[in-house]
């Protein structure tokens, strides 16, 4: 039992009861690695699988390479020999690149764990700007000891630098030879595991004084779940503690409006890209309403359409007395409405071709400025919308050239346009509303315990990897419900051909919702009867001990056709 002593003194951080409770946690490993204590290194084969886009030509061609190295061939871990001389004496730099996602840091372990005392892991910081300037320094194992099972990325933090100039590779391959480094591994999502694959390439051979080259393995993480590739890649790390930590908030919510009875509640998820979020959250609490971007766009639904819909739901509920509920709404929704793709396609042109103009006007004149230089249809559009998402739209880009959609008020926009549609249709219902912004709050949190083996797993596959001397792969973990089977992914594999900033670039294509998936037809099997009455679902919070604990997402479990929510590692 607790007593007042057990209090932390505060002059140290990260002592929680609970933070010091989870370090203690038992890590399940897949069974080719033997134990978490003293895992051994697995090997790797060619598999019979072969991993192609519809660019791979013109990819072989830009990455001659590592492509002739991997064959295009997807490798499966097999038990290796612990000992072999080529396991001792790596020096091996990881790093963290882009948003944080729960359970970077077993990663991390995972990686000093497999190494082993032959060989050394260096950290870098922060990110790959870190990289650039050779911020280097050895982790030990305390420091794994501090940080096992922990959320965030501070033990390291984390940067969205890009390296692509000439100037960038010549200081990447400077770090490279000054640290006598070996390998780097590249914990990040699409576009960080894009940046692994050109590094791949780039330290091919020729960088150290011998000829020899620098391994480069990849590692898939991001909380918006974009980041698949079929049976091979279900999810990326981080997705399923972000969406736990949500569907608790959601299912608080839910249990308020049912408490409440007054209140319609707007929940604008993070998701810039993708919907699986939403979709994951959907499935966990069943709201009343969630919206689906990659089905809005397939279906083509205007702005209004969307709004008839959320109205409708109101009304039906209130029908039956009900006179509360919630909305859930992808943070990326705007761009997947044909009509305001297109309005947003066309601003982005019209800012660039005007922006010294536009940037000498006051913020009052600039939506005038603006509309005079639209086509009449996208003009009358833009002059609809209430001031406050206009002048969002009419924001600066994030350092990508990018709509900054998080900004946009998307749930205040709807909450108003359904009000105004409510009046347009003669509905007299109450309709009381409250909106809300999850986002950062599910990035950093301590990982489930799904998350936690997971991560820790992939730690061990991408050192196996280097051991073995891969380069130019992304590790993965597959058969999640069947002891865990770890592969790896040839990055060339997952490369197409993207027009960004006006040229051709080569990317890993963000994974969308497919609106055929087992996940998405269980949800739009259900969702007609969530609408209509009050079954929601309050799931609390993640759990590291209890009946829930080893339970994987259920989009994953649908999509992957899995017998049961359970995973099994080991």
């Amino acid at each position: 039992m607790n007593t007042l002593y057990d209090i932390p003194s505060g002059k140290s951080g990260h002592n929680a009861a609970f933070e010091q409770a989870i370090r203690q946690l038992a890590v399940p490993v897949c069974r080719v690695f033997g134990s978490a204590a003293q895992p051994t290194p697995a090997r790797f084969e060619a598999s019979a699988q072969t991993l192609n886009t519809k660019d791979s030509a013109q990819v072989s061609k830009f990455f001659p390479n590592t492509v002739k190295a991997s064959g295009s061939k997807v490798l499966e871990a097999t038990a290796g020999a612990a000992g072999a001389p080529q396991d001792q004496g790596k020096r091996v730099a990881v790093l963290f690149s882009g948003g944080p996602a729960a359970g970077g840091h077993n990663v991390v372990c995972g990686l000093k764990r497999i190494l082993g005392a032959g060989n050394t892991l260096l950290g870098v910081r922060p990110g790959p700007k870190g990289l650039l300037k050779g911020n280097l320094f050895e982790i030990s194992d305390r420091d794994v000891d501090a940080i096992i099972n922990t959320g965030g990325f501070d033990f390291l933090g984390t940067d969205r630098t890009k390296i692509k100039t000439p100037e960038q590779f010549a200081q990447v391959k400077a770090t490279c030879v000054k640290h006598n480094l070996d390998a780097i591994v590249v914990i990040g999502g699409d576009d960080s595991n894009t940046n692994a694959a050109v590094l791949a390439e780039f330290l091919y051979a020729g960088v150290k004084p011998d000829g020899s080259g620098v391994q480069v393995i990849g590692v898939p993480k991001t909380i918006d779940g974009d980041l698949q590739a079929g049976a091979l890649l279900p999810i990326s790390f981080g997705f399923d503690t972000a969406t736990k930590i949500y569907a608790e908030m959601v299912g608080n919510i839910l249990q308020d409006t049912r408490s409440s009875l007054k209140y319609w509640h707007f929940v604008k998820l993070m998701g810039r890209s993708a919907s699986h979020v939403t979709l994951e959250v959907a499935l966990q609490t069943q709201p009343a309403v969630a919206l689906i971007s990659e089905e809005i766009a397939e279906k083509k639904q205007s702005l209004s359409s969307i709004v008839g819909q959320i109205a409708q739901a109101v009304v039906k509920r209130a029908e039956q007395g009900i006179h509360h509920g919630v909305v859930i709404i992808p943070e990326g929704v705007v761009e997947f409405i044909p009509e305001m793709h297109v309005l947003i396609a066309e601003l982005n042109d019209v800012l660039a071709c005007h922006a010294d103009d536009f940037a000498k006007l006051d913020k009052a004149e600039r939506p005038a400025f603006i509309g005079s230089r639209l086509s009449p249809d996208n003009a009358r559009l833009l002059a609809s919308l209430p001031g406050y998402v206009v002048d969002m739209l009419l924001a600066e880009r994030d350092s990508h050239g990018n709509l900054q959609v998080s900004l946009i008020p998307t749930e205040q926009l709807l909450i108003d346009m359904t009000a105004r549609a409510l009046q347009e249709m003669g509905a007299k219902v109450p309709f009381a509303t409250m909106n809300h912004f999850f986002g950062y709050e599910g990035r950093c949190g301590a990982p489930t315990l799904f998350d936690a083996a997971y991560t820790f797993n992939l730690g061990l596959t991408a050192g196996s990897l280097i051991l073995d001397g891969r380069t130019g792969y992304m590790a993965t973990i597959t058969d999640l419900t069947k002891g865990g089977t770890p592969k790896a992914i040839p990055l060339t594999g997952l490369l197409n051909i993207e027009r960004r900033h006006g040229q051709d670039e080569f990317v890993i294509e963000k994974a969308l919702v497919r609106t055929d998936s087992p996940a998405m037809r269980h949800f739009m099997a259900h969702r007609t009867t969530w609408a209509e009455k009050d079954l929601f679902a309050s799931p609390g919070p993640r759990q590291l001990w209890g009946p829930i604990a080893m339970q994987q997402p259920i989009s994953v479990a649908l999509n992957t056709g899995a017998d049961s929510l359970a995973f099994k590692i080991g």
